[in-house]
Order: structure tokens, then sequence, then C-alpha cells
């Protein structure tokens, strides 16, 4: 998540100071990734240390105001034209935490999934109350407009990548059944089957026995 970008964004309304941006950042998302003020002003010192945004006095309560610049108006735009790189992807928790849990001592990697996939649900249904609630003070005039839409975006793409996460944790679970029903039997401990390794050259599954597909 690119907060300075956000608060680019923001300024480009018009001057705002720190608490007055966090709020409308917190409005715009729905507080999904809830700032803090010390984090919105040292973006904000970075911003201006850049050349992006300039200190343009204060309002009529002594707030330091903030106001968007030229060089920082064109770094904005270029943030919306330009696709967010997946190349790179971020570090996900739980695909890590799947990965050191396959093979390791005294983890039941099913226990690992279920327990996700009972949390992911949770979540899913929750994201989904949200949206009905928003979509239901759309109906009734009650929703602020551009604050509640861009809400209403953020909510479906949690539910989008909630829904994407239970069905990655249906097939990592089918998946580690079928390793487990194909590979052969360690020879150092008859009641262990051997580890599953990634697929060789042919797409074939090999496991921790030397020689075997």
């Amino acid at each position: 998540m690119s907060i300075r970008h956000g608060l680019l964004a923001l300024l480009e309304r018009g001057p705002r100071y720190g608490s007055q941006l966090r709020t409308e950042f917190e409005s715009r998302t729905g507080a999904t990734w809830p700032l803090n003020v010390g984090q919105v002003y040292t973006t904000l010192n970075r911003l201006e240390r850049d050349g992006m945004v300039a200190q343009s006095g204060e309002d009529a309560a002594g707030h330091a105001l903030y106001a968007i610049t030229d060089d920082g108006r064109t770094e904005l735009r270029t943030w919306f034209e330009k696709p967010v790189d997946r190349t790179s992807p971020a570090r996900d928790e739980l695909a890590i935490k799947l990965a050191m849990a396959v093979g390791a001592p005294s983890v039941d990697i099913r226990d690992v999934i279920q327990s996700q996939r009972r949390h992911t649900v949770k979540a899913m249904q929750d994201y989904t109350r949200l949206k009905a609630q928003a979509l239901a003070a759309f109906e009734s005039g009650g929703a602020r407009e551009r604050d509640d839409v861009a809400w209403l975006l953020v909510l479906e793409q949690l539910i989008f990548q909630t829904e994407a996460e239970a069905r990655w944790l249906d097939h990592c679970e089918s998946r580690l059944i079928r390793l487990s029903a194909t590979a052969p039997t360690a020879q150092a401990d008859p009641g262990t089957a051997a580890a599953p390794r990634a697929p060789d050259a042919a797409g074939t599954p090999t496991t921790g026995a030397p020689g075997a597909r």
C-alpha cells in the first residue's frame, strides 16, 4: 500500500493538515488500513523533502496545512497510470507458513489449513455483511457518494481475496492428499511417507526416496 500516493491524492483536492488527512484516508478505505498521526506526518515530511508537497500556512485553528506541488501532481499522475507491479509479489505470511509446515516435525499441515480456512470463511462472511450494509445505505440514500463508493470497492476486493484464499486452501488440502496417496514409503521409517518435492522436468512429483518416480 502506498501511503504517500494516497496522501497526495487527498491533497490534490486542496490543502490539508495531518489529522485531517488521516481521517479522510481511513474514511475513503473504511479504516481497512488504519494510520496513526505520526505515520502521516513522517510521510508528509518525506514528501516535502522530495518537493512533492509544501507547507501552506495554517487554518483558523492553527493547524499547519500542506499542499501538493506540481512535482507531486506529476508523481500522482504517474502512479495512477502505471499498473501495480506483480512481478515481485509481497511476502504472503500464509503461503510462507504452509511452505514451512510441509515436513515440519510435530506439525500437522491439515490442522494448519483447517484452522486458517475457518478464519478465512469467517472474514469472508464479515466482509459480505459489511457489503450488504453499504449497498443498503446506497439504496436508502444515506451513503456519501465518494467515500462510500471507495469503501464498497475496497470491500469487494477483500471479498474476492478471501474467496480466492479459501479456494487455494481447498486446493492445498487436495494436493497434499493426492501426493500422500502416491508417495512411496521411506525406507528409514516404514511408518512415514516420504515428503513430496517439486515436480521434475516431466511434471511428475518426486519424493524424498532416491530415484523414486
